[in-house]
C-alpha cells in the first residue's frame, strides 16, 4: 500500500499534554514518528477558533494534522495563524473546506456529484475547486472526497438484521441478495454523473499539484461500491486520483458480510494514496481509538 498519508480519525485519544508554549517538549512516543496525522474531526465541534484547535492537536506532539469536514470559514484565519507560527503540516484536506455557508451543520455530503439536481452538482464541483485551492494553500498533496450515492435504501435493513442478531439468517440473505439486484439495476446512471464531475475536478487539481483520494464509504449505496472500485479508477484514467482506505468503514461492510477488510485492502492497496485510521466496536460503531474495537 503506497500509505502517502495515514490519518488517525477517531473521537478519543490521550490526555492533552502541557500548551504549547511551555518550554521543551518530552520525545514523542515512538508510534507519533510513524508520520501519523490527527485528524480535525477529533475536535473541531468544540472550537470556534481555527488557530485552538490546531494547538490542542499539535499539544498532544502531532506535527501531522488533517483538515476534515465541518470546518466553517471564520475558523480559516486562525488555522493560516497557526500554520505560520507552528510550521506543521497539512497532511490532506477533506472535501468541503469550507463548509458553504448555507449549511450550518458539519454535513460532508451536502452536495453529492450522483445528484439528480444538475444545480447540485454544479455547486459541489465548485465547492470541491475551492478546497483544491485550500489545499494546494496550505500544502496540502491530498483533498479527501465523497462521490454521492445510489439513492436506495439498501444498507439500514442490513444492519436492523445484523444487530438484532439474524446475520446468518434466511431473511439476511434474502436482504442482501435483493439489496444488491436492486443496486446492480439501478447504479449505471449515478456512476456516470460521478465520473462526469470528477474529470472536470481531477484535472483542475492537476493543474496546482494535488491529488484526490477517493474514500471507500460504509454504507453499500456509496458510489463507487468495491465492486466497481477500480474499474472506476481506470475509467477516471488520472494521474491525480487515486483510492482513500478508510478502515472503519471497510470493517463495517465487512460486519456486514458485503466484502472481505483484509482481501479487498490487499486488491485495492496498491493504488492508495492514503487512509483514515479508527477501530470499529462491533457491529458498526466506527470512530473509535485504534486497538479499541
Amino acid at each position: 500500500m503506497q500509505a502517502g498519508a495515514i490519518t488517525l480519525k477517531h473521537d478519543a485519544l490521550v490526555q492533552r499534554r502541557s500548551h504549547l508554549d511551555a518550554g521543551p517538549r518530552p520525545p514523542s512516543p515512538a508510534w507519533l514518528d510513524m508520520k501519523l496525522s490527527l485528524s480535525t474531526c477529533w475536535n473541531s465541534r468544540r472550537h470556534t477558533c481555527g488557530r485552538a484547535m490546531v494547538e490542542e492537536i499539535l499539544s498532544l506532539g502531532f506535527r501531522s494534522i488533517e483538515l476534515s469536514h465541518g470546518i466553517q470559514s471564520p475558523m480559516l484565519e486562525g488555522i493560516l495563524a497557526a500554520k505560520e507560527r507552528y510550521h506543521f503540516s497539512v497532511s490532506s484536506v477533506h472535501n468541503f473546506l469550507p463548509m458553504p455557508v448555507e449549511v450550518l451543520a458539519d454535513a460532508p455530503d451536502c452536495y453529492e456529484f450522483s445528484s439528480h439536481r444538475s444545480s447540485d452538482r454544479a455547486r459541489a464541483i465548485r465547492l470541491s475547486r475551492q478546497t483544491i485551492e485550500w489545499a494546494a494553500r496550505l500544502g496540502a498533496p491530498f483533498v479527501v472526497v465523497h462521490c454521492g450515492r445510489v439513492p436506495l435504501r439498501l444498507t439500514a435493513p442490513l444492519r436492523k438484521i445484523v444487530e438484532d442478531g439474524g446475520m446468518f439468517s434466511r431473511e439476511y440473505v434474502r436482504t442482501m441478495m435483493e439489496s444488491v439486484r436492486k443496486r446492480e439495476e439501478n447504479a449505471d446512471v449515478f456512476v456516470q454523473r460521478v465520473l462526469d464531475c470528477l474529470v472536470e475536478i481531477a484535472d483542475y487539481a492537476g493543474t496546482v499539484g494535488v491529488k484526490l483520494g477517493i474514500e471507500n464509504r460504509e454504507y453499500y449505496e456509496a458510489v463507487p461500491s468495491e465492486r466497481e472500485f477500480v474499474s472506476f479508477l481506470r475509467r477516471l484514467d488520472s494521474a491525480h486520483v487515486g483510492y482513500w482506505h478508510d478502515f472503519g468503514h471497510a470493517q463495517i461492510k465487512h460486519n456486514l458480510g458485503l466484502l472481505d477488510h483484509a482481501q479487498w485492502l490487499a486488491t485495492i492497496g496498491p493504488l492508495a494514496l492514503g487512509s483514515h485510521l479508527h477501530d470499529v466496536q462491533w457491529p458498526f460503531r466506527d470512530h473509535s481509538p485504534p486497538f479499541s474495537g
